[in-house]
């Protein structure tokens, strides 16, 4: 073997690349100034491979996901797919703040296993058993220890054999082979990549927690969501009474899958019924107001959209969106000034996603765009309609994917009729006592609901 040599390299703090020289713009994300110098050991050359695994044929390996085990909190299960497997590594990225150390040790006291461990490298012994008494958790099965120093976490996981282990955070975890502080980038990605060696070798879920800067990325390296399994994001404002759990990777289950909860005093519950809870305070008969059915990876929602148009004081008229991106909201109002006559361009315009949802597929433009012209109008819709579509730059109403889904979502609730593409009707079966009508365009449905 070759002796143990450092060298100086520069590594980027947004996508993670490494690269031998200081240059002012990272090659690879072109971000600037995002360059950080590090220094780190040279790896060690072998001239034999060391534990190599055997080729097999794809067909005779066994399937890991048959082996999932259930964390017994069905939104989370949902979000996994079913649950964790075997040398599985996690990462629970979200705000300070935001409920994920809570959503964590409920996940441990549910799951189950003989070995549980906890390290936290942010809270002690001592905060962690108050946290635990709140949430009325007392389980001698869950081991905690405020630690931070990867060769202690590993020595714990050796002794202990645990079929869970917690780190929180990610960021606080150091290595003594590295003389970079806790955080860095060099720390922070070959300490996850020391976590997920023992993970597959040991077969024990790693669950590790990461913390989400100002702009909404996940403290160090990017690199790091590709290097673990699965990624979940939560999210909700700090104000709100309810959190999102949201998977943007999952190698073993579909992504875009949400779970629901609800902050209480004990903790996080899920909401088993998210339409219900989302239209739980709405009132009807009221201009501006909207029913859509949003798509959340497999699981389709009932949410309402409001707008709000008055007449602008201001030299330039107002565009506001929580919920939906700005441009969009500019977009379909162009397109109601335009293909349908409406005089907005001296109105100030306020669209809101109830709920504090942000929703980033197009199958609500229909919904939104009726909400604008139902404030304008001062003409309250039927209350009990739904609207499905993606508006089109001249006014067409285009298909949307997974129309039965949400078809069945809305007349399981008693809304109708419901508003589709006139497109997707025939991918729809025959429901009896459905009322769902197809349109070509916004007039046309215009001439229908006003």
């Amino acid at each position: 073997m070759t002796a143990n040599k450092t060298k100086t390299v520069f590594i980027c703090n947004e996508c993670g690349s490494s690269q031998p020289k200081w240059a002012g713009r990272c090659p690879e994300c072109g971000t600037w100034s995002s360059l950080v110098e590090e220094t780190v050991p040279k790896k060690q050359t072998r001239s034999v491979p060391v534990g190599e695994r055997k080729l097999q044929p794809l067909n005779q390996t066994v399937s890991l996901t048959a082996h999932r085990i259930a964390t017994r909190v069905d939104e989370f299960d949902r979000v996994l797919g079913g649950g964790f497997v075997p040398g599985m590594v996690v990462l629970l990225a979200g705000e300070p703040g935001i409920g994920k150390s809570t959503l964590v040790l409920q996940v441990l006291a549910q799951i189950t296993g003989d070995r549980l461990l906890y390290f936290s490298g942010e809270e002690s012994e001592e905060q962690l058993a108050l946290r635990a008494t709140r949430m009325n958790i007392n389980d001698s099965r869950i081991l905690v220890a405020c630690e931070n120093n990867l060769e202690n976490i590993i020595h714990h996981i050796a002794q202990q054999k645990p079929t869970v282990v917690v780190v929180d955070s990610i960021q606080t975890v150091f290595s003594d082979v590295y003389d970079n502080v806790p955080g860095s980038v060099t720390q922070v990605r070959e300490c996850a990549g020391a976590l997920l060696k023992k993970a597959k070798e040991e077969q024990f879920v790693a669950l590790l927690v990461g913390h989400i800067t100002k702009d909404g990325m996940i403290a160090g390296p990017k690199v790091l969501e590709h290097l673990v399994d699965t990624v979940l994001y939560l999210e909700g404002g700090k104000t709100n009474f309810y959190r999102t759990l949201r998977s943007m990777k999952n190698r073993f289950g579909s992504t875009n899958e949400v779970g629901l909860f609800t902050m209480k005093d004990n903790g996080l519950m899920p909401v088993e019924n998210p339409s219900e809870f989302f239209l739980s305070e709405r009132r009807k008969h009221v201009a501006g107001s909207a029913i859509v059915v949003s798509m959340e990876g497999t699981r389709p929602f009932l949410i309402e959209v409001q707008a709000l148009v008055t007449q602008t004081s201001y030299g330039n008229p107002q565009r506001t969106a929580n919920g939906i991106d700005h441009r969009r909201l500019a977009m379909l109002i162009a397109v109601l000034e335009k293909r349908s006559g409406l005089p907005l361009r001296l109105q100030d315009v306020f669209v809101n996603v109830v709920g504090g949802l942000r929703i980033e597929e197009t199958a609500i433009n229909l919904g939104v765009l009726v909400a604008i012209a139902s404030s304008f109008k001062d003409t309250p819709l039927a209350p009990a309609a739904v609207f499905i579509g993606e508006v089109g730059l001249v006014g067409e109403i285009r298909s949307v994917p997974q129309i039965e889904q949400r078809v069945k979502e809305a007349l399981k609730f008693g809304f109708k009729p419901v508003y589709i593409p006139r497109s997707n009707l025939k991918q729809l079966k025959k429901v009896a006592g459905a009322e769902i009508i197809g349109v070509e365009s916004i007039n046309q449905l215009f001439e229908m609901i006003f």
